[in-house]
């Protein structure tokens, strides 16, 4: 939401509605899509290993930062295509260009945790 008082600094109540919308953008995220579903899912069972596998504070960063990035770039592209949706199913090539370029922008992301993963874990395992 706009703020409707131009550039002055939020107060509590503001603060507190803000989290409110927040949350409602997740409860959103989880009723309505399965990929955000599958990827909290795969953090709550790979974040802990993280915290487990990771030998100090950096490397459990380098593990667990990047599946938030996941989650975070799946809320986005969710949004995108809710808006196209909104407009109608018909199909449009630009419409049909941004939603592909929101899978991707997630899809690269999910290769990322596999570069973070396989770059602190796999010196390991050699």
């Amino acid at each position: 939401m706009a703020d409707e008082t131009g550039h002055l600094p939020r107060g509590p109540g503001r603060i507190l509605k803000a989290t409110r919308w927040s949350l409602q953008g997740l409860a959103a995220a989880w009723l309505h899509e399965s990929s955000f579903r599958l990827e909290v899912y795969l953090f709550v069972v790979l974040a802990p290993l993280a915290l487990w596998l990771g030998a100090d504070g950096i490397e459990r960063a380098l593990l667990v930062a990047p599946m938030l990035l996941v989650m975070a770039a799946e809320l986005l592209n969710s949004a995108v295509e809710a808006v196209i949706e909104r407009y109608g199913a018909e199909y449009h090539e630009l419409a049909g260009r941004a939603k592909d370029m929101g899978s991707a922008a997630v899809f690269v992301l999910m290769l990322n945790v596999l570069l973070c993963w396989g770059l602190v874990l796999g010196p390991r395992l050699i």
